[in-house]
């Protein structure tokens, strides 16, 4: 049973909020928000209400002028705040700017410490930041209320710059006045505590950008420290050849030992029968059976050497991979210490950060020096980013550099980072990088050296380094903290109700710390490839215009928790970074999910829903997935029933396919199994997301599998009987209204109860043609019933007639096509529309 806890933490976000600009339904994969007043969008409808421009949480503006708008704004069309006077009203922030100066450039209550160009620079944008919320405030009609009747000067008179500030010119129109009080900017300034919370609380995470690691670190000194840890590399390498050549030699001695003690006591048998042996027909005999027993003793003894060796290379891979992910971790730790201190000396006199509007800012949040502790992100990986094309130039720069073959780590980096400012596209870069290298397809020479191109990823060719371990290494190179994670993942193979009990399904992943969090990478995953066969050039006849897409899964790269947990199972509890961690029986318990659940916004509807569903006394048992809004138009979804510990996919001659009943209704997709008898059963569904027009060419579609599910029929009471021999796929009048606008006027539901007659209508929203039903029954042919189905067309209103010759359960499916020609002008194929389950008799 699972914690409640447990199940909290993976119950579906039932409350529903609506779109402040279309007014539908938002759900929680598809929402961006709560914003200012808790307003809600779609990620497609969170546009300029101008423009139409789409933005994002780090673009978009609110109307400041009137609370009741609230509506969002580019940056070009936000109603902006009007100018403004200063006067005795806003005594608040004028009192702030009137305090005394020491000298003519800094304010003794802001300014710090020390002297020189640096605080200059610092007092200089704090001064900006003074007169921006002094409009700000007045803009917003926030007024402080002071004792005497100080006045501020209007407007026009406002000295612009710090060098007319005076020191007479304060003492002269303030100092004489007991009454009044210098501003101060501390928590006791209410009224810009305030608006500095307001603004907060619309911010987003904000990528620091930081300037190349070529102003504060240089190339020759990076790439010394590289060259040091190569040859800690090669010598590694060495002892890791010494000790396989010593191992082999110690197995070929010790097989050559068995051999001749073997062979010597097959010998002395032979020559003693041989002597016991007068006929030469006896002795011929045995002379061929010795041979043959010799000859089967080499065998014996060569599949002995090959298993000896087989096992020895598999432990000695295992000790070489430890010994090579420690020397990395070490390395990557020296790496970074150097990286910090040169950035930290230039932090001294220079700023580190890029600011867009006035050059260099050190006023963000800096990259930390050490390692923090793992724990959960504040905000989501859809807070960071959420659209991967975002990224476009960065994964350009990745996918540009992987052409080439660098002779060093750190010239590697360098081209990889080299034009990015931040955290993130950094780890970007290099997951791209190996996403694209597609390394487990390379070629490696057999001489290959350390100091060569192709020599940097010879881990990757001896095995003893994997896609983990590289990453961690590029990102040490890049500054960035990142761990290698090891547990368990439901990988290739694994079935859900499977026991993690052995080494099976052990597995390695990353966390990088970006964002200002520990986030989950995973580049094996991550990689996809698919070459166009076509332009697949010939050996010899590589050209830069090979045209290869360089296909990637961006679910894997910084994974959010809650998502990740349903695949991979760290042995160290804290690296799952969930506020309740769960247990590995948990882990088991959870549904076995793929990627493309999370990418099409899926979730389960039902928080008990686990990996292995118990069917009730009559075999039935239902598994619920739920979709986004802006997902129904487009998802098809597809099944497939086959026994769990079997490929059969047939009980008693018919397909288990017909056990399962799919239907969609509103959000909701439903699998309902009957099973036909008592076992277990494999449950796999796929899914697309085509568009209308795709679906009505009528060319085959390829789905993916989005999750599987374990059925167990423990006890059968009831005896099931297969639907009828329909087409595949849901059941219901959806399909219909969502692909060929059919809207269904008498039968809005899968299941349909009728007598010897029924009549269902649809209304056509566009125009449609050639309309086909055709009437299925268990143990009746489909030719016997052509007769007992009609349809006709009246204006926009399509109506089927059915006469059942008999009572009993039917299938009817129902087909058409568009009335436009395809490109060549033909007809569109004639595609599967919808399809009812009817239940015929004379009660009814």
């Amino acid at each position: 049973m699972l914690q409640n806890s447990y199940k909290a933490m993976y119950r579906p976000n039932f409350y529903e909020s609506t779109c402040l600009r279309c007014n539908e339904t938002v759900y929680q994969v598809d929402r961006v928000g709560p914003l200012k007043d808790f307003t809600f969008f779609h990620s497609g409808c969170f546009k300029c209400a101008i423009c139409g421009t789409k933005l994002t949480l780090k673009t978009y503006y609110n109307n400041q002028h009137r609370q009741e708008d609230k509506e969002v704004y580019c940056n070009s069309h936000v109603p902006k705040i009007g100018p403004g006077h200063l006067d005795g009203s806003s005594v608040g922030i004028r009192s702030a700017l009137n305090v005394p100066k020491s000298t003519n450039f800094v304010n003794e209550q802001i300014r710090g410490p020390g002297r020189g160009e640096l605080r200059r620079r610092k007092f200089l944008k704090r001064y900006k930041m003074l007169t921006i919320l002094s409009f700000f405030f007045q803009g917003l009609n926030v007024r402080t209320h002071v004792n005497g009747n100080s006045h501020s000067p209007p407007y026009g008179e406002r000295h612009s710059s710090p060098q007319h500030y005076s020191p007479n010119h304060y003492q002269n129109n303030h100092e004489s006045s007991p009454s009044y009080q210098y501003g101060r900017f501390d928590a006791s300034a209410l009224h810009i505590a305030h608006a500095l919370k307001q603004t907060e609380l619309q911010k987003s995470y904000k990528m620091n950008r930081e300037k190349p690691i070529d102003c504060y670190l240089d190339r020759d000194e990076q790439r010394r420290l590289e060259m040091r840890h190569r040859k800690e590399e090669d010598d590694l390498y060495r002892k890791f050849q010494r000790q396989r050549e010593e191992e082999e030699k110690r197995i070929r001695d010790e097989i050559r030992d068995e051999w001749e003690k073997e062979l010597e006591r097959l010998t002395n048998r032979f020559e003693r029968e041989m002597q016991m042996k007068r006929k030469r027909d006896d002795q011929n005999i045995l002379t061929l059976r010795h041979q043959q027993e010799r000859e089967d003793l080499e065998k014996n003894m060569t599949l002995r050497r090959d298993k000896k060796k087989e096992s020895l290379t598999r432990k000695m891979l295992e000790h070489e991979r430890a010994a090579t992910a420690a020397l990395v971790e070490k390395q990557s730790h020296e790496m970074l210490e150097l990286i910090n201190e040169k950035r930290s000396e230039y932090m001294q006199a220079e700023s580190l950060y890029l600011d867009h509007n006035d050059g260099y800012t050190e006023e963000l949040q800096p990259y930390p020096s050490h390692a923090p502790a793992p724990a959960p992100p504040a905000l989501s990986k859809f807070q960071v980013y959420n659209d991967p094309v975002e990224f476009a130039n960065v994964d350009q720069i990745a996918i540009s550099v992987a052409q080439e073959d660098q002779k060093s780590f750190t010239d590697l980096v360098r081209q990889l980072v080299g034009r990015c400012g931040s955290d993130i596209e950094k780890a970007r870069t290099i997951f791209r990088w190996i996403t694209v290298k597609n390394l487990n397809t390379m070629s490696f020479d057999d001489n290959l050296r350390g100091d060569t191109p192709m020599g940097l990823l010879r881990g990757i060719k001896n095995g003893t380094e994997s896609y983990h371990v590289l990453f961690k290494r590029l990102c040490s190179y890049a500054g960035l903290h990142c761990v290698v994670i090891k547990g368990y993942s439901k990988s290739a193979g694994y079935q859900p109700g499977v026991r993690f009990e052995d080494n099976r399904f052990r597995n390695s992943w990353n966390a990088v710390y970006v964002a200002g969090a520990w986030r989950f990478v995973q580049c094996n995953w991550g990689a996809r490839h698919l070459v166009n066969a076509k332009d697949v050039p010939k050996a010899g006849n590589k050209t830069k215009s090979d045209s290869l897409r360089y296909e990637y899964d961006d679910h894997y790269f910084l994974t959010d928790p809650k998502e990740f947990i349903y695949e991979f199972f760290p042995l160290q509890s804290e690296w799952q970074l969930l506020k309740n961690p769960i247990t590995l029986q948990e882990f088991e318990e959870l549904p076995f999910v793929r990627s493309l659940f999370f990418r099409y916004g899926l979730y389960f509807s039902d928080p008990n829903t686990k990996a292995v569903m118990y069917t009730d006394s009559t075999g039935a048992a239902t598994v619920r997935i739920a979709m986004p809004a802006h997902m129904q138009g487009t998802l098809i979804f597809h099944y497939n029933l086959k026994f769990y510990d079997s490929d059969g996919d047939s009980f008693d001659g018919v397909s288990l396919k017909r056990f399962v009943m799919q239907s969609v209704v509103g959000n909701m997709v439903a699998f309902r199994v009957h099973a036909p008898c008592s076992g277990a059963f494999l449950l796999d569904i796929f899914a697309n997301a085509v568009t209308p027009k795709e679906y009505l060419t009528g060319e085959p579609m390829k789905f993916k599998s989005v999750c599987k599910f374990k059925i167990c029929c423990e006890d059968l009471q009831t005896v099931m009987v297969p639907l009828p021999d329909c087409a595949s796929g849901e059941w219901g009048p959806t399909k219909a209204t969502r692909l060929f606008g059919l809207v269904p006027i008498t039968h809005q539901d899968a299941l349909v109860f009728a007598g010897r007659e029924l009549e269902i209508q649809f209304r056509m929203s566009r125009q449609l043609t050639d309309f086909m039903a055709t009437l299925h029954k268990n143990g009746v042919e489909e030719k016997r019933l052509s007769k007992f189905v009609s349809h006709s067309v009246s204006d926009d209103i399509v109506t089927f007639n059915i006469s059942f010759p008999e009572e009993g359960q039917y299938g009817l499916d129902i087909y058409t096509r568009e009335m436009v020609l395809d490109s060549a002008g033909e007809k569109h194929l004639l595609t599967h529309c919808c399809k009812y389950l009817i239940n015929s008799s004379k009660r009814n």
